[in-house]
């Protein structure tokens, strides 16, 4: 259910009776038909919550948070800033979900912050007239809407839509270091402000250290002070969300102290970049929520980092690869062969990703192909980690490779479709999970 391409909508408003008939013989097909059910009274609950936000909730102040990338991790490190409880479905960003989001909150809740996604020309600006956001953070304009939205010119000027409709008393809080994010703040008539790492910024960093695996320091500048600060989360770009909550809270009245002793705290959001321990002395490095072209280098990057004895890369597909696939998973393939001992293919795309890396150095023996299947990925891992291991796992959100991080932790897991669309459970909470699907059709 996050920001998923319109031709996933339009299959599902076309069920035939069979695929209903068989989709409601699942558990998770009964659970996907309710939310399906749910996602259809978008028209209504759009209506209704735009009247919510004018009677009953005028006085919230509601911060949207849009972008390509790094909209969950920014809108749990912003709630927490501003003192909010973060909900557990809070990454469910588009139609009735957004709206559900808005009658989630109180007439006593001073803030609210709500995540929102698209994935088509059009959408942003009904959910900003449904929102009427206060403040608007853009966390980075990139390659995810590659297809749908065609090229990183119109994802701007779509994802604008929640600037422009600031009031002038409003505020926007823009990636400054991302020229595209930074080229939309002429589109709003509210004070803009810009964190990053780029001198010119508002809020910034510098002297970033990564403490594998706990986490990340940096000295933050902000209103002519200098702190040094501790965050739980992993890597370079898992600054930003941090610094766009200190802006948004220092705007709001919110004392640094308190801020930076909220945020430091934050734990990483599951699969974005979430270190994890296994027995045995072996580590996890898991992003596999998504995986558009800039997430992978960026993924690279940060595991190229950790300390480890070996190291090993599952890698799945690219969502949306901007260009000629060949050359993309061949070059990602020498980048793999330069962070990792081994490696692990998941999907159709071995051939292009095994010519790069034994380009880059690495034997033949050293790649794995998995094909469709994350039990055979899991199976192979469980034969090869050693003690000391460090292991990312990195691919589409359909392909859900979390599974493997749940077989490796010790549970076991029967469901090895190699696409999963839902996005109302998680695979750990899934009933399918440990059932799996035999004797079943997948109709999700």
């Amino acid at each position: 259910m996050n920001e998923r391409k319109d031709k996933t909508r339009k299959k599902r408003s076309r069920y035939s009776l069979a695929d209903i008939f068989y989709l409601i013989q699942s558990p998770l097909g009964r659970i996907q038909f309710r939310h399906g059910i749910y996602y259809r009274l978008w028209p209504l609950l759009s209506a209704l919550a735009s009247l919510y936000r004018k009677k009953v909730i005028s006085n919230t102040r509601i911060v949207s948070v849009v972008g390509s990338f790094g909209k969950t991790t920014t809108t749990r490190a912003v709630t927490i800033a501003l003192q909010g409880k973060i909900h557990k479905n809070l990454y469910l960003n588009c139609w009735s979900y957004v709206s559900g989001a808005m009658f989630r909150i109180r007439r006593r809740d001073r803030h609210s912050v709500i995540e929102v996604g698209i994935s088509d020309t059009g959408q942003m600006n009904q959910y900003a007239r449904m929102i009427q956001p206060d403040i608007t953070i853009v966390t980075a304009i990139g390659s995810e809407h590659h297809r749908s939205l065609g090229s990183l010119e119109v994802t701007r000027m779509e994802k604008a839509e929640m600037l422009k409709i600031l009031p002038k008393t409003g505020l926007a809080v823009i990636n400054g270091d991302d020229s595209n994010a930074r080229w939309m703040a002429q589109l709003t008539k509210a004070r803009v402000l810009t964190f990053g790492f780029k001198e010119h910024n508002d809020v910034r960093a510098s002297k970033v250290t990564s403490v594998w695996p706990e986490g990340t320091q940096f000295d933050l500048h902000i209103n002519g002070e200098t702190r040094t600060v501790h965050s739980a989360l992993i890597g370079y770009h898992m600054v930003y969300p941090m610094l766009a909550a200190i802006a948004v809270a220092s705007a709001e009245g919110f004392s640094l102290e308190q801020t930076l002793s909220s945020l430091q705290s934050m734990p990483p959001t599951p699969g974005r970049l979430e270190p994890v321990q296994l027995p045995g002395g072996i580590m996890l490095l898991r992003d596999d929520y998504k995986s558009s072209l800039e997430t992978v280098h960026v993924a690279l990057e940060v595991f190229s980092e950790t300390h480890a004895s070996r190291r090993g890369i599952v890698m799945g597909e690219v969502s949306e690869p901007p260009g000629s696939q060949g050359p993309i998973y061949k070059e990602l393939g020498r980048r793999i062969a330069a962070a990792a001992d081994y490696a692990v293919f998941v999907g159709g795309n071995f051939q292009r990703y095994a010519t790069g890396a034994r380009q880059g150095g690495l034997s033949k023996e050293a790649l794995f192909n998995a094909k469709g299947s994350v039990l055979k990925a899991a199976e192979y891992l469980q034969n090869e980690l050693r003690a000391g291991d460090t292991v990312l796992i990195k691919g589409r959100d359909t392909q859900r490779l979390e599974r493997i991080a749940i077989v490796l932790a010790g549970r076991t897991v029967r469901c090895d479709i190699d696409f999963c669309d839902t996005r109302v459970v998680s695979c750990e909470e899934c009933p399918m999970l440990e059932r799996g699907w035999h004797g079943l059709r997948v109709v999700i």
